[in-house]
């Protein structure tokens, strides 16, 4: 935690970030809820100067450890949103999966954030897991329905190297139809889709900046930052990290990589493609697409309302 304040204090300078500027923070990626809320506390302290009046701030949590105690000491210190691991509703599956919760305590993890009176609360699921069925599936979203979520994000199991499944890819399924399946169904009770994974009455502004390609600070080992043309890189190696958090790569983009990334987020998302940042052929090929409504557009955006074709139709343009 001394490390990630070090690191910081000096993407702080390096982001030039005036006063009163952040417009979100996010706590995520690794078990922010096994870190006790008075470690995160200095932290709190630096930022919030720089944090907007009405910034959006968010923890990720497991439902296991997740208890009263941490959610109260979080709040306390200005989190106003929690997203939950909570991958399933189905005791087998988070056996598999290995997770470390039982459904009943996802489920009460949620309502014990509600009642301390969390803003805005999510959950993920996790769909393509080996057997899974549209029944499974159906009992998952029904189940997180009945709880007092605003925010629904359902991801595509995929297997990372040096994680525990990487020795048995098999465990995930490929079935597109499931995909569709889980959107509809989730767009269905009335959370619209604003990105390939996320669903919500409310659309998390942390998410949405990625996809505008707004630049972000990223802390942490492992983290990535952005910065104009600039990506950043801290170690990953938490010992590593910690000896000198100030240790990393950078990347620099060309324009035609920010294009193509601006391209492929555009059409993953409700963000769109601005007509004025692609190059004549491009712009022929968009309304191609919008004459076979593939792409919908107005004066000076396209938009794409199937994300899962988003990969292909930006290819098309790319050419």
């Amino acid at each position: 935690m001394k490390a990630l304040y070090r690191q910081l204090q000096f993407e702080l300078e390096r982001f030039k970030v005036q006063k009163k500027s952040l417009e979100t923070l996010f706590i995520g990626g690794g078990t922010p809820s096994t870190v006790a809320p008075e470690l995160y506390a200095p932290i709190f302290d630096l930022l919030k100067p720089y944090m907007q009046k009405d910034a959006e701030i968010t923890t990720e949590a497991n439902p296991n450890s997740a208890t009263q105690t941490w959610l109260k000491g979080m709040k306390d210190l200005g989190v106003n949103r929690v997203s939950f691991g909570v991958q399933s509703f189905d005791a087998a599956k988070l056996k598999a999966l290995n997770r470390a919760h039982t459904p009943q305590q996802a489920k009460d993890a949620v309502l014990h954030a509600k009642e301390l009176g969390f803003e805005h609360l999510s959950l993920d699921l996790i769909y393509n897991y080996q057997g899974d069925t549209e029944a499974l599936l159906l009992n998952d979203i029904e189940e997180a329905f009945k709880l007092p979520i605003d925010h629904l994000s359902a991801y595509e199991l995929t297997i990372e190297d040096g994680t525990k499944f990487s020795s048995t890819p098999e465990v995930r399924q490929e079935d597109e139809n499931l995909a569709f399946f889980v959107a509809q169904e989730i767009k269905k009770r009335g959370f619209p889709q604003y990105e390939i994974s996320n669903f919500g009455s409310y659309q998390s502004r942390h998410n949405k900046g990625y996809w505008e390609l707004k630049n972000y600070i990223g802390a942490g080992a492992g983290a990535v930052g952005f910065l104009e043309e600039k990506r950043f890189y801290p170690i990953t190696c938490i010992e590593s990290y910690i000896k000198n958090p100030l240790n990393m790569r950078k990347e620099l983009l060309t324009a035609d990589e920010l294009l193509t990334e601006k391209i492929f987020l555009g059409l993953r998302s409700n963000t769109g493609l601005d007509k004025s940042i692609l190059t004549q052929e491009m712009r022929q090929k968009a309304e191609i697409l919008s004459k076979e409504n593939k792409l919908k557009c107005d004066h000076t955006r396209y938009y794409n309302e199937n994300f899962f074709l988003s990969d292909e139709l930006a290819l098309y343009i790319l050419g």
